[in-house]
């Protein structure tokens, strides 16, 4: 089917609607529109057969242009009309904006001129103003002076009339203006000097004192009401009267707080309490309270909450009524079953009266935090600014000045606890516990130590016979010695209050001894330590918590002392001492290497007892450097004490273990190294000496490598083997050795070469090996004696020093000529000298017992005080 050709406005109408200029008003996309013109032909163009026919799209797309042409076309001249059309208007605009400018600056200019107008007459009206207040003012005033003229003179003629109608027909403002006169009219009698003026005076000071006791009782019986309004204009009006003293104390006395406590039944509860069956005890921890006392505190907290509302209602100003109320709470509720509780406490030990000073520091401290909270802003009268005489001006009458709440709490705190936590006696309960306690624990280990050493008469210096006899010479050296000094004061202090201790606890330690001692009441024990160091951290604790906090420094400092002469002297030094006087009183074929185990324990517990002095003593005088190093310089010179001590016991040690060693090389026989030729002779594997030295000196070993470690290990058994070492040296000279009794010494040199090796100290490994090839020489026969010597370990030695070993040889007489004629050619050509290990040789003879044996200990302590 055919179309005919379509002209230029044959367009459909679907068309031309897409064509017209509301169609381009939205979003336009080219695709869509495009869609929009082809969509019926696309459809047209299906439905019919044959191939595709171009020319419908092209005929309407022409159309479509054409009629696009025209419609961009009318477009532009609306576009110009418009522009024209705005640029108009905006020059109509520019002019009315002109215009306008010009008339609001007309208008401003206007209102500049009224606003100085206005001013002026504001000006004006406040000069008027102030001079009418000054007027009224002056006016109020002599209307005043003429009332008060007034009523003075009534009170002259002994007249009431006009202050009792105005009192009781006036109301509540009658009654305040009535409290104000009288006030007043008590300071003008107080300056009238007239001849009958004291008879003026006597009438209003009795009249006043009826209004008073008036008003009071019109307070009272709407307290007990209930009625918060009358009571407020009674309170009111007193504080205009008098400054309201007198009410406030009747409202305080007679409060239910006071007067309902039944105190019988507190003395009952604070006596019935289990607190005191564990208070006493040092190991028991701390109570965190104590039950009565949280029921006093809360029922404060609970009434204090109830209270100050009830107060703002009532009072004008609450500050004041709140703080003699909480004056009347610590000064009687609180410090009455404070001084019950210490009072009980001091009746079982010091420990137990710091304990719950302590444990009630805290709980009152919490209180007042608690209490802080609920802090007041301080008002003063309507009239106060204009009344000069007005109590609200100046303090009350009764002589309170009004602060801030949380600044009476913390002063409430400190005097209620300045009685018990006062520098020097703090410090001498805190010293006197201290005392208390290492006495009687340390007891019976004073009188095991002290029955020891009973039987010596003489000796070196003894550390703490008894506890409290060197404690007390200490602490009597020390505060003779450190009473004039600035920084040291209070260490003096402690010093002299642990001397007052010494005397009280002598029946503890008489009762210890009484009872028989025990081997394990004398052991040093790192137990015990800790126990002592449990009990001393509490008690640094409790001066943190109670002590001011510029004393702490100084308190700590002293309590270290405490500490330190009970860890030094009584207890260290003395098992020390115990143990040389056991040395010293040993028999020598008995060795006694238990003294090792009280090095051991040495060590442990000076570790520990830095450490806790590290983590916390010393941070607690960081603040004060001074303190801090007589802390450290104190802390040095006593474990320097302890490190002489302990260097001490080891020399006696090495003594006793070098003089058993002597005594059995002693019992060698002349007969060994040259046995009869046989069986039982070669039988044996050592000789008898040989064999108890190497289990002495394996047991030394073994008790060492148990208690020592480190460099104190090494130091103590190179000096044992560096002894033995010269005693065998020694001792080969003495014996004669035949050519089979050589094999029988050759056998003990290795024993003893094998002992020392199991030591592992190469240096002594090197000297035993040399007395083993020097054994040798007993053993290889004459001619091959000189090649030995010369060639072997043995050529690095002086010949002078070798002739006396080999001397020893039963067969010396037949070449010795022989012998001595080789060496001198030998020497003639320089081929025996001295050489390096002829001088290290020479050293090894001259070392004697004693000497270089010294120790480090405490390693750690010393590294940490190094950097203090």
């Amino acid at each position: 089917m055919s179309h005919a050709p379509a002209g230029l406005f044959d367009l459909d109408d679907s068309i031309k609607e897409h064509l017209e200029p509301s169609s381009f008003n939205e979003k336009f996309a080219v695709k869509d529109f495009v869609n929009s013109l082809s969509e019926q032909l696309i459809a047209n163009s299906e439905r019919e057969p044959g191939p595709f026919d171009p020319k419908p799209f092209i005929r309407t797309f022409e159309g479509a242009v054409d009629r696009l042409l025209a419609l961009r076309k009318d477009v532009q001249q609306r576009t110009e009309q418009l522009d024209q059309a705005v640029r108009v208007a905006e020059r109509e605009y520019s002019k009315k904006m002109r215009d306008l400018d010009g008339g609001f600056d007309a208008v401003g200019k206007s209102f500049n001129s009224m606003e100085s107008r206005i001013s002026q007459v504001g000006k004006t009206a406040i000069r008027i103003g102030e001079q009418l207040e000054s007027v009224h003012i002056s006016r109020q005033r002599a209307q005043a002076a003429y009332d008060l003229i007034d009523y003075y003179f009534a009170f002259a003629r002994d007249d009431t009339s006009k202050i009792d109608a105005l009192r009781k027909e006036g109301g509540r403002d009658g009654r305040h203006k009535a409290a104000v006169i009288l006030r007043r009219l008590m300071i003008l009698a107080k300056e009238v000097d007239i001849p009958s003026a004291e008879q003026t005076r006597e009438n209003i000071e009795k009249y006043c004192e009826t209004f008073e006791k008036s008003m009071l009782t019109l307070f009272d019986r709407c307290y007990r009401k209930g009625d918060p309004k009358v009571m407020h204009h009674c309170a009111l009006t007193l504080l205009e009267f008098n400054g309201g003293s007198s009410c406030v104390q009747m409202y305080v006395n007679q409060h239910d707080f006071f007067i309902s406590k039944n105190r019988v039944q507190e003395i009952d509860s604070v006596e019935s309490s289990p607190l005191w069956d564990t208070l006493p005890d040092p190991d028991a921890s701390l109570p965190p309270n104590e039950s009565g006392l949280s029921d006093l505190l809360g029922e404060i907290r609970s009434t204090f909450d109830q209270e100050i509302q009830i107060v703002q209602a009532v009072f004008p100003n609450p500050p004041v009524v709140m703080q003699v109320f909480l004056q009347r709470v610590f000064a009687q509720s609180i410090q009455q079953y404070l001084e019950m509780l210490l009072n009980k406490a001091s009746s079982l030990s010091t420990l137990a009266f710091l304990r719950i000073l302590q444990v009630s520091h805290i709980q009152i401290a919490a209180l007042v935090d608690d209490l802080k909270a609920y802090e007041l802003p301080i008002a003063t009268s309507r009239q106060s600014s204009l009344d000069p005489s007005s109590p609200t001006k100046v303090s009350m009458s009764s002589g309170t000045v009004v602060v801030p709440i949380g600044a009476m709490l913390d002063t409430a705190l400190e005097e209620l606890f300045s009685t018990y936590t006062e520098s020097q006696r703090y410090l001498e309960r805190e010293t006197k516990n201290l005392g208390e306690l290492y006495s009687s624990y340390l007891a019976r280990f004073t009188n095991y130590h002290s029955s020891t050493q009973k039987a010596k008469t003489s000796g070196l210096r003894s550390y703490g016979l008894n506890l409290y006899d060197e404690l007390t010479k200490s602490a009597t050296t020390k505060a003779t010695e450190m009473s004039s000094t600035g920084t040291s004061r209070t260490a003096a202090m402690a010093a002299t209050a642990f001397l007052r201790v010494a005397g009280k606890s002598t029946s503890t330690i008489e009762k210890a001894k009484e009872e028989p001692p025990k081997e394990a009441d004398g052991q040093l024990s790192v137990d015990v330590t800790e126990r002592m160091l449990k009990w001393h951290a509490e008690a640094i604790g409790r001066c943190v918590e109670l002590a001011h906090p510029n004393d702490v420094a100084k308190h700590a400092f002293a309590l270290m002392r405490v500490l330190a002469e009970t860890l030094g002297p009584a207890y260290i030094e003395l098992a020390i001492e115990t143990a040389l006087g056991r040395l010293e009183g040993a028999k020598i074929e008995a060795l006694d290497l238990s003294s090792l185990a009280v090095i051991k324990q040495i060590d442990i517990i000076c570790h520990l007892w830095q450490q806790y002095l590290s983590i916390a003593l010393l941070p607690l005088a960081n603040s004060t450097m001074t303190v801090r190093r007589e802390m450290v310089i104190f802390n040095n010179q006593t474990l320097s004490r302890i490190e002489g001590a302990v260097n001490s016991l080891l020399q006696k040690i090495v003594d006793a273990v070098v003089l058993n060693l002597s005594e059995k090389l002693k019992m060698q026989q002349k007969s060994d190294f040259k046995p009869r030729n046989d069986d039982i002779s070669f039988a044996r594997l050592n000789t008898e000496p040989c064999t108890q030295c190497c289990e002495i000196l394996e047991r030394v070993l073994e008790a060492a490598e148990q208690n020592l470690s480190g460099k104190n290990l090494e130091v103590l058994l190179s000096e044992i083997g560096v002894a033995f070492n010269t005693l065998l040296l020694e001792h080969l000279k003495k014996f004669p050795v035949s050519a089979t009794g050589g094999l029988m010494l050759a056998k003990d040199l290795k024993s003893y070469q094998d002992t020392i090796s199991s030591f592992q100290i190469p240096s002594l490994s090197e000297r035993f090996e040399f007395i083993r090839q020097l054994g040798n020489v007993f053993l290889l026969p004459p001619e091959a004696l000189k090649t030995y010597i010369n060639e072997n370990y043995l050529a690095r030695i002086d010949a002078d020093l070798l002739r006396p070993y080999l001397q020893q040889r039963s067969d010396w007489s037949q070449f010795s000529k022989a012998f001595d004629g080789d060496e001198n050619s030998v020497m003639e050509k320089g081929g025996f000298v001295t050489t390096r290990l002829g001088a290290w040789m020479e050293n090894l003879e001259n070392l004697r017992l004693g000497e270089g044996l010294t120790t480090s200990f405490p390693s750690s302590a010393r590294g940490f005080l190094g950097g203090s």
